[in-house]
């Protein structure tokens, strides 16, 4: 696809963001009253609970189709994902990666085509169901004017690039991109957030305070708006020191656009490039005691007291994360709505998460907590 299409991502991104937690609000409330079987009871692993939550925002609010994933999971879809992610990631460290021919020989190439098939047909599944609703105009989302919210796929649907609009392979693979990255993403930083509260109870009490504070003490069942969640400034350190100690994407790959130098060292036009966003971020160069939860690693003062390009979760430049507020205002939902319902306490019988790096950071054995109710 041509990438002038990043400039309509981001106006779905800056523009039409402002009224997403309105579509945010029932997922998360829908994940209040799962967790509610685990009230009390042993630890459980949060994680899958926090997936299902995050496919039904990204769906709903990006693509303007309710899956209900919580009640009825897209499992196949959500396996096919964290497999695909495996297969890619060790293909980045493949000796082989650039002679594709070799791949296609591999037993990991006849798998990844099932499971693209599988990804395709869901975004497939999207699309269909969404040009369906406005064909009938079955639509209920509007914004605070009344007007119908347009949505990602709406913009999609009807772009068109030198004239012409998008194929149904062009859309799709967008789709793809953006579920993938709309839910997987978010899924890891809401769920490593909780791990690090449960033991973590005074920064945890801290978020709890913020939260009866700015949202009110019917945070639990209110809707929340866009400009409440972005007054939680205590909780924006939270999630950032989160992305330090457990960036949702631990790695990434670029390819110098032009001859350079680095340190002395010539750079050819088309070298690629590794930067490990998770060693950057636990370098104690810039972070003492780089395993320590603390927010305020990231107030005023200290975060002017870095280099600016110490901390990246969201890459920088041409090619950064244009989803970025988006995924701010998803995380922050599902965390007030979890922390005014419930506290978070940690498993003390079980030993730190192990992690493990595909696409995603995820822990090994899963992302387990206790919960109890607040009132």
């Amino acid at each position: 696809m041509d990438p002038t299409s990043k400039g309509h991502y981001a106006d779905f991104s800056f523009q039409d963001s402002g009224g997403l937690s309105h579509h945010h609000e029932s997922p998360a409330d829908v994940l209040i009253k799962k967790l509610t079987t685990h009230v009390a009871g042993p630890d459980f692993d949060i994680y899958e609970h926090v997936t299902y939550c995050a496919l039904d925002i990204i769906s709903e609010s990006a693509m303007g189709v309710k899956l209900n994933t919580q009640h009825n999971p897209h499992t196949e879809y959500v396996e096919a994902v964290k497999e695909l992610s495996d297969i890619m990631f060790k293909r980045m460290f493949s000796l082989g990666r650039e002679y594709k021919w070799v791949f296609r020989f591999q037993k990991a190439s006849r798998r990844q085509n099932v499971l693209m098939k599988v990804v395709h047909d869901f975004a497939q599944l999207l699309q269909d169901e969404r040009e369906r609703l406005l064909t009938k105009q079955e639509l209920e989302e509007t914004d605070v004017d009344g007007k119908r919210r347009m949505t990602l796929l709406d913009l999609l649907l009807n772009v068109t690039i030198d004239g012409k609009p998008l194929s149904d392979t062009d859309i799709r693979e967008e789709v793809d991109t953006f579920m993938f990255a709309g839910h997987d993403t978010t899924t890891s930083c809401i769920s490593f957030a909780c791990y690090h509260l449960s033991r973590n109870p005074a920064i945890q009490q801290k978020v709890y305070e913020e939260i009866q504070e700015i949202v009110g003490p019917d945070a639990a069942r209110i809707e929340l708006t866009n400009s409440t969640l972005q007054d939680l400034r205590y909780l924006d350190l939270v999630i950032k020191e989160t992305l330090r100690i457990n960036p949702s994407v631990p790695i990434f790959g670029r390819r110098s656009a032009g001859d350079m130098t680095i340190d002395g060292v010539p750079v050819p036009k088309g070298m690629e490039f590794v930067i490990l966003i998770y060693a950057l971020h636990n370098d104690p160069e810039f972070y003492p005691e780089p395993e320590r939860f603390d927010p305020e690693r990231f107030s005023e003062e200290a975060q002017a007291a870095r280099p600016p390009y110490s901390y990246i979760p969201f890459s920088v430049g041409a090619r950064n994360c244009i989803g970025q507020r988006y995924a701010m205002l998803e995380i922050k939902t599902a965390l007030v709505k979890v922390l005014a319902n419930y506290r978070l306490l940690p498993c003390e019988d079980r030993n730190r998460a192990c992690l493990q790096s595909t696409i995603t950071l995820k822990t090994v054995n899963g992302t387990f907590l206790k919960i109890v109710n607040r009132h």
